[in-house]
Order: C-alpha cells, then structure tokens, then sequence
C-alpha cells in the first residue's frame, strides 16, 4: 500500500491511533477529548464516526479482537475507561465506563483473545486494574495495587501461549501474565496465581534512567523465548528477554535516540519492532542473526 495522509479532524494533538484486525478502520484518541473513526482503503479514507464523552484529553484507543463483536475501548486524563459498542453500522454508544481510577489512565490493552474479553488499564494513581466480561454482562475486576507508586504509563499483556509451545497444540492453559512501565524507571511482569496478581520477575526490571514511556511484548509463535521491549524518557530502548520460566531476564539496549522514546510497537511475527521518537521519526529494527539490532528502514512521514 502507498504511504498516505489521513486528515482525522481533531482539534489538537493526537495521541495514539489504533487500527482494526482487518485493517479497514482507524480509530484516533486526542486532547481534543474526542475518539474519531475513519475508513481507509487503498488510497482513500472516510471519516466514520466521532465518539464524545471524555471529559479530558484521551490517551490511547484499543479495538477487541472480532469475534466479542465490535468494540472500542479508551481511556483519558478523567480517569475513566470507557468501552464503546457499535450497533448499527458506525452508531456507537458506550456499553461500560469504568470509573475505578482516582487519576488519569494513561495505557489499556485487551488481553490476547483466548483469555475472554479482558482488558488491563495503567493509572497515573500507580495501580494497574484489569476488567473481565462475564457472560451475564458484567464485569468482574481485578487490581495490581500501587503496581508502579508514582504512576503507571504503560501495559501490554504476553502472549497466551507459553514459549516454545506450539501454536494451537492446546495442551496447556493459557498464560495470564502482563507487563508494565512506570515513573519509577521501571518495568514489571505480572502473572495470575488463582485469581491473585503477583509479580513475576525479581527484582523489577532496572536498566532505565528516567521514566519508561512505553512497553510491548512481542508475540512468540512457538519461540523459545519471552521478549520485552521498553521505551523511556531517557532516550533508549531496552530489549528484554528471558529464556524460561522462572529465569532472570536480561536487559540490553537496542539503541539511544538521545531523544525521548514514546512508543515501541511489534510486527504480527515478532521479528519487527517500529520505534517512535521525540525526533518525530518512525524507525523499524529487527535483530541480526548476531543477536544485534539494525535498523532497517525511516517511515517516511
């Protein structure tokens, strides 16, 4: 597909944009408090929908996977999450708000499909919340209290099959663990015990030396090994990787943008990471059979 230029309307600055599983619809989160939906195909787009409830500038979009229908969920400086519903085609309404957060909630990602309709939410109240859909409708929940004390940036769940396991082999019970970066320079990992958040690496992640703006798991597919990336106000990216369970993880840098690193971003097969920065440069890495990082191209903006 050629590169091309989506005017999404909003007022002021974007700050995330989301697309959907099949890639026909972009959803975009702004200060403007609003969510816009647009509908791209080859070299044109459309302006779907706006959605307005948001009291305060919304910080990231995050579509579920299909098959729970079509759903959007967001978060903003109020505090609040809300998930969107479409019924008819491009009318949403707002089929829950989650007002569980007492400060903004900076960061939310939708569990892998297997694990149900599972959303985790980072807050800037230090807690990490993750809200399950019950079939009757509602919603249980489940905290990660002062998971990161000075503020919550950024989650991302693992993938739901355990490294090394082959895909779709469904011996094993799906892995519940998340990751999380904070204000206090860290990153966690987090793994279910009977219905109980634990952490699941000691000590926490410590490489970074100013806040972490960013994490992301990659997807295994049946790799022998779990795979972190980490972005920070520093300036670097760390990769994280741990070979099995209950091994320590090992940090290295990828690279120093000597700029603040805002988001890091993985391909589908794990094998791609898009890094974006304070320069306002978009660069994709991949890793050299040497273990190194190169880059391998600019998006050309």
């Amino acid at each position: 597909m050629p590169p091309q230029k989506i005017e999404t309307g909003h007022q002021d600055t974007v700050h995330d944009v989301a697309m959907d599983y099949y890639g026909k619809r972009i959803a975009s989160a702004s200060s403007d408090t609003t969510i816009k939906i647009a509908g791209v195909s080859n070299n044109t787009h459309q302006h779907l929908a706006t959605l307005s409830a948001h009291q305060g500038p919304v910080w990231q979009v995050a579509w579920a996977h299909p098959k729970f229908g079509s759903l959007l969920a967001s978060c903003s400086y109020d505090g609040r999450v809300i998930i969107w519903k479409e019924g008819n085609q491009n009318e949403w309404s707002q089929a829950h708000v989650f007002e569980d957060h007492k400060s903004s909630v900076n960061s939310i990602a939708w569990a892998p499909h297997e694990l149900g309709l599972c959303l985790a939410c980072g807050s800037s109240d230090g807690n990490i919340s993750v809200f399950t859909a019950r079939a009757d409708g509602g919603w249980d929940t489940s905290r990660i209290d002062q998971a990161h004390p000075v503020g919550v940036t950024s989650v991302s769940w693992a993938p739901s099959t355990a490294p090394g396991a082959l895909v779709g082999s469904g011996l094993l019970d799906p892995v519940q663990k998340l990751c999380s970066g904070g204000c206090d320079n860290t990153v966690k990992v987090w793994k279910l015990y009977n219905g109980i958040w634990k952490m699941d690496c000691f000590p926490a992640l410590q490489m970074h030396t100013d806040w972490v703006r960013d994490v992301a798991w990659a997807p295994n597919l049946g790799l022998p090994k779990s795979t972190i990336a980490s972005a920070s106000q520093d300036g670097k990216v760390i990769i994280w990787t741990v070979a099995k369970e209950g091994d320590q993880w090992e940090g290295k840098v990828l690279h120093d943008f000597n700029t603040p690193v805002w988001r890091v971003s993985w391909s589908l097969t794990g094998n791609i990471l898009a890094i974006a920065d304070g320069n306002n440069n978009v660069t994709l890495w991949k890793e050299a059979v040497d273990g190194e990082w190169q880059q391998v191209t600019v998006v050309e903006p």
